[in-house]
């Protein structure tokens, strides 16, 4: 690998020659040659979808075993991963714990340029021994160019303590190579604007946190058909989704699916295993329990003891 201070060669840093008169398109021409080269990113996750299948397939067996998983950036790409992190909660009733963003900079660089920590190799490997990562948990370096020392530093370390690790980059194995358990490469070619990764790399990183983390959430049974089905109900958007889940699955009047949702401690994945199997409250909680709380399995373990039809 060619010396890391040298980045001219990364496909992030080169020059897109559809773009070289970019300062001379109108309005109109800038916004078709945007779209137009954004639809790389689309072509560039379809091209890892095996890579990343097996991260959903690997973290969501961590995750099934009281595993963790950890999102670790820098700049844009460590922002997208705090992004992601913080929208599980709401999405899944995820413990904030479950799925974590860890950025350079830590907080602060959420809402501030502070990209100079990015070149701490140390403080990557800081964090991890902070949040006492172990072998259970799933640790994802995302770095666009590849070289960020705080994304490398913090994988080493998670390797070391036995973690399964997870490569996101937007440059080919040969411009940066590294040993890690799931390689992910988002080839989106040079920017718009020559190394402005927060744009095309920017958009397909995202896109595959999308796919990571509800593909993992589907596994663990978050999901029911194409329902959040353990959506928090902590606001008025998200109580009307709920009643909405309620009322189009069960047939029920938006009054009967708000009672029946505050019967069930506003959990909808309760109310409806209530109002299918005729349970209370109790023992639907005991048998979701007993199902690692998916609400498929626990719904076929009743027809298979003769309890529904």
């Amino acid at each position: 690998m060619q010396n890391l201070q040298e980045r001219g060669h990364l496909l992030t840093e080169q020059v897109n020659p559809n773009s070289l008169n970019l300062d001379q398109l109108s309005c109109l021409e800038f916004v078709e040659l945007f779209n137009s080269e954004d639809q790389k990113a689309v072509a560039a996750v379809e091209k890892a979808k095996n890579q990343l299948a097996e991260t959903i397939e690997r973290a969501a067996e961590r995750l099934r075993h009281g595993g963790r998983l950890f999102y670790v950036g820098a700049g844009t790409s460590g922002r997208l991963g705090v992004l992601d992190a913080a929208e599980c909660p709401p999405t899944f009733c995820t413990p904030p714990e479950l799925v974590q963003g860890i950025i350079a900079g830590g907080a602060g660089a959420l809402v501030r340029s502070s990209e100079d920590l990015e070149d701490r190799s140390q403080d990557g490997e800081a964090a991890i021994a902070q949040r006492q990562i172990t072998q259970l948990d799933v640790v994802i370096g995302i770095t666009a160019g590849g070289t960020t020392p705080f994304v490398h530093g913090a994988l080493n370390a998670a390797r070391q303590r036995g973690a399964t690790t997870i490569f996101i980059a937007c440059v080919p194995e040969d411009q940066v190579q590294i040993n890690v358990d799931v390689d992910i490469r988002l080839l989106t070619g040079p920017e718009v604007l020559a190394g402005s990764t927060r744009l095309k790399a920017g958009t397909a990183t995202k896109l595959a946190l999308n796919i990571i983390s509800t593909g993992v959430m589907v596994k663990l049974g978050k999901v029911y058909g194409n329902r959040m089905v353990d959506v928090a109900v902590t606001n008025q958007k998200l109580s009307d989704r709920a009643l909405r889940i309620l009322s189009d699955l069960t047939g029920l009047s938006r009054e009967a699916a708000n009672l029946l949702l505050e019967r069930s401690g506003k959990w909808v994945k309760l109310a409806l295993l209530m109002h299918w199997t005729g349970l209370e409250k109790e023992e639907g909680h005991r048998l979701l329990s007993e199902h690692q709380s998916n609400l498929r399995a626990a719904i076929e373990a009743t027809k298979k003891k003769g309890e529904i039809s």
